[in-house]
């Protein structure tokens, strides 16, 4: 129980105060506040994780309610076999190559003497930028035969490996030099000591973005039914437009969700019980660099041919649709609503998205417990679900329970948060983080009243990351496909659906401004977000 400071030992209590009264309203809880506040900011966490756990809660009930019976016969047939053996060979192939792409890429660029490395730390990350749909596209504009397990793993590992990428390479760029000096001082060579200490180090960077590449597999749709292989994605977004909400496509849904849930397993027990932090700041000198000696000229083409196919090959066959449409691909009329309602949608999603996250962010930070753990959880796993089964939950929730909400923006909307909440809580809570209370109640020791002092202090303090952020949920509205297609209202247009349209009916060049659009605006959110790993290092 923390201690009042106008009744710490020694203190003078201003005449007629009450050390337990009940705060007027509007204001925030302070070090020994009353309990109403803390409670009502627990309902509403609670509320929020509540209804996160909404898709989850759609899968159980439709999966009782179809029976066991039927179940097994629809669960347990060839083609859930077939999609089963499809999505385990994507993840088994793309999943470590993305591994040794993302963590290869981070150490040439953090630690050894590479020319033009931050150039190629940008590079790098780029892919990011470029949807996975988009990465698609241009590919299959290059090689029109592009189909099959092979050809999804080429679009997989040149899409995501940068989720490998950024996280390797910040941890890289804040290791501790010493770590390496000392094993190099008891005998061992360079490529032991990356062997021995260095990777050890990358194992929570490692396995942290090998779950979001497996996520991110899981979850696709454009990019592999443009390549026409089959995903449990693509065969439940089938399912849905051959037979509205059938027991079938639900059935499907409940094995995806089941993979999700045992990715997100697999990666905790993977985290092992190692430590991975140093006790005390103290002073870190810069980490040392390798020379590559006649390794250089390789690893600079090896990083040239990677960014050409991951960026390269997909943006220079956007341009070029682009020129070979010319001025008739450019239909206002079409492109301007898109991309304002592009923009709307992004920014709405962004906004609620970050104000829903405080709650939780301010628990987790100010009165963290398993409870908070436990609500903050709640969150990831809904986050990992795909896209579909969130929307074929809104679909069926909004049609059985409130059909006057079916089809609008406020359901979109709605699809949006719970996809992309954590990407707002985690960068909200690090922001409350570097905010103590000890500043609030500086500011009330000065005479500023408490939900002035918070909103001066907390709030100001934690704006930079909240901005953060919603860039990342904006970046994520933006590139979003599946559940924009099941939930947008009629007449809802973004840059994804009608790029989507127009592929889909082989018009790629009236396609490719969408395309080119969506770049764009993803382009500076990614940055924001290498930049962001970067901060996260110190640096």
């Amino acid at each position: 129980m923390t201690t009042d400071l106008t009744t710490a030992p020694g203190a003078r209590r201003a005449p007629g105060a009450d050390a337990d009264a009940t705060p007027g309203p509007g204001t925030l809880p302070g070090p020994a506040r009353s309990r109403r506040r803390p409670s009502a900011l627990a309902v509403i966490a609670v509320l929020i994780a509540l209804f996160s756990l909404m898709p989850l809660g759609y899968v159980v009930v439709m999966t009782v309610a179809t029976g066991w019976d039927t179940a097994a016969k629809l669960i347990f047939r060839a083609r859930v076999g077939e999609l089963l053996l499809n999505t385990i060979l994507l993840m088994l192939v793309s999943v470590p190559l993305c591994v040794v792409l993302g963590v290869g890429g981070a150490w040439l660029v953090e630690r050894t003497r590479l020319r033009g490395n931050r150039f190629w730390a940008l590079a790098l990350a780029a892919p990011l930028a470029i949807p996975a749909f988009v990465n698609s596209y241009g590919w299959v504009s290059a090689v029109p035969s592009l189909a099959g397990l092979w050809s999804g793993v080429l679009i997989s590992v040149l899409s995501y490996f940068p989720l490998v990428y950024i996280p390797a390479a910040a941890t890289l760029s804040r290791l501790d030099p010493a770590l390496e000096e000392s094993a190099a001082s008891v005998g061992l060579g360079p490529w032991q000591v990356f062997r021995r200490v260095v990777l050890p180090q990358l194992r929570l960077a490692m396995t942290g973005g090998a779950l979001l590449v497996g996520l991110h597999l899981l979850a696709e749709y454009g990019a592999f039914a443009m390549i026409r292989f089959d995903t449990f994605t693509t065969a439940i977004m089938v399912q849905y437009q051959s037979t509205f909400n059938g027991a079938a496509g639900n059935m499907l849904a409940s094995v995806l969700v089941v993979l999700c849930l045992l990715l997100l397993v697999a990666e905790v027990r993977s985290r092992g019980t190692a430590r991975y932090a140093r006790v005390g700041s103290g002073g870190q000198a810069a980490p040392g660099r390798m020379p590559l000696g006649r390794l250089h000229v390789p690893a600079q083409l090896a990083l040239l041919l990677l960014v050409v196919l991951a960026v390269g090959v997909p943006m220079w066959f956007v341009v070029r649709w682009v020129v070979l449409g010319g001025s008739a691909i450019w239909v206002p009329d079409e492109l301007v609503p898109a991309l304002v309602q592009t923009l709307l949608y992004g920014l709405a999603g962004a906004a609620v998205t970050t104000a829903v996250a405080f709650p939780m962010a301010f628990l987790a930070v100010r009165r963290p417990s398993w409870f908070t753990r436990s609500l903050e959880l709640s969150n990831y796993v809904t986050s990992s679900m795909p896209g579909i089964v969130v929307g074929l939950a809104f679909v069926t929730v909004s049609i059985r329970l409130f059909p006057s909400v079916y089809q609008t923006a406020f359901v979109l909307v709605a699809a949006y948060v719970l996809l992309f909440l954590p990407r707002a809580l985690v960068s909200l809570r690090s922001g409350l983080a570097q905010a103590p209370r000890e500043l609030e109640e500086a500011a009330q020791a000065l005479g500023v009243r408490p939900f002035a002092a918070f909103v001066r202090v907390t709030l100001r303090l934690a704006a930079p990351a909240a901005a953060g952020g919603a860039a990342l949920v904006f970046l994520a509205i933006v590139n979003e496909l599946t559940a924009t297609l099941l939930l947008s209202p009629n007449g809802t247009t973004t840059l994804a659906t009608e790029f989507w349209a127009k592929s889909s009916e082989i018009d790629y060049a009236g396609a490719a401004p969408y395309a080119l659009l969506m770049v764009v605006l993803s382009a500076p959110m990614t940055y924001l977000l290498f930049q962001q790993s970067k901060k996260a290092a110190g640096q």
